[in-house]
């Protein structure tokens, strides 16, 4: 929590508390904590008649919102912390929010709190920091957060093993990977289920190998491994002679397969259509076979997908 702005007085004239009190709203989120307010100089009287009044809304017990606008997702993330005592940090898959190596899912907060005792609130679910040291927290875009290592791990815990695979995966392509530091966590970890589940996706999966980019992907990769057939890359460049080329959404190499799954919109234009049998033929040139799903088919139809799947890959 940012403290360089608590300085002014109790005695100190009101526009510039109120150009402090805005100024770390900004930096925090729009949210602010009765601590904070307490150390600008508002008496308990004055919050109850800024809430009364409408200039601070209350989000949690002693958590405070400024003024009538509503909170971003990031708002939510601080306010949880705040109300949650010193030494929360958000965690879990809200912790991948912030690194942005898994989306959100949910209105829940995760957070991870040194301790649980009274600490629960609507909206949040506290888990325990008994395990917790003190690096294992750092501070995203000013909101204390685990480190990408714990958060790998404690996403671990609960799986499914393809978020953790995902996380990986996005971490890698953002260059954020440490695997000394995941290391690290590991040998302080011994016994917890999520160790295990993390040393086994290390050992077993090709980190960066499968950057699915969107849920009909995801689908279509659910499908490929329920049935025995993963594809050996997904997203991969393939380059043409005369320069230029194509990003094949799932890859066969052995079989020289291209599968391509098209979503309901993205290809649906003329020009669209014309782009990707261009670029299809040409593919096939090189000695590819391309293979296109819908996302009919990828959505409701996984017999189906699986099954053509499978006669195209044992044809060859």
């Amino acid at each position: 929590m940012d403290r360089n702005v608590q300085n002014i007085g109790r005695n100190a004239p009101d526009p510039p508390r109120e150009q402090a009190i805005a100024t770390l709203a900004r930096r925090q989120h729009g949210v602010v904590s009765l601590d904070d307010l307490v150390g600008f100089g508002l008496s308990p009287s004055a919050i109850r008649s800024r809430v009364a009044s409408g200039r601070l809304q209350r989000v949690h017990r002693g958590v405070f919102a400024i003024g009538p606008l509503t909170l971003t997702r990031r708002g939510h993330l601080l306010a949880a912390v705040f109300a949650c005592g010193p030494g929360t940090a958000v965690g879990c898959r809200c912790a991948c929010e912030l690194y942005e190596v898994l989306g959100r899912r949910g209105q829940v907060v995760d957070v991870i709190s040194p301790t649980r005792s009274g600490r629960r609130r609507d909206g949040i679910r506290v888990h325990s920091g008994a395990t917790l040291a003190p690096y294992d927290v750092t501070v995203i875009d000013n909101i204390p957060c685990t480190s990408l290592a714990r958060t790998l791990l404690d996403i671990a815990e609960d799986g499914p093993r393809r978020d953790v695979e995902r996380a990986l995966d996005r971490a890698e392509q953002q260059q954020i990977l440490d695997m000394r530091a995941i290391d690290d966590v590991l040998e302080r970890s011994i016994g917890r289920r999520g160790a295990k589940l993390l040393r086994e996706v290390l050992a077993e999966h090709l980190v960066g190998s499968t950057l699915a980019r969107n849920d009909l992907e995801e689908a279509f990769l659910a499908i490929a491994r329920a049935a025995g057939l993963p594809p050996d890359a997904v997203n991969v460049w393939i380059s043409f002679p005369d320069g230029g080329g194509a990003e094949a959404d799932f890859l066969y190499r052995d079989q020289r397969l291209v599968v391509e799954v098209d979503g309901r919109d993205v290809h649906t234009t003329r020009r669209a259509f014309k782009a990707d049998r261009r670029r299809d033929q040409r593919l096939m040139l090189l000695g590819w076979r391309v293979v296109r799903f819908t996302w009919q088919q990828v959505m409701f139809e996984p017999a189906y997908v699986a099954a053509t799947l499978r006669g195209l890959l044992d044809r060859r």
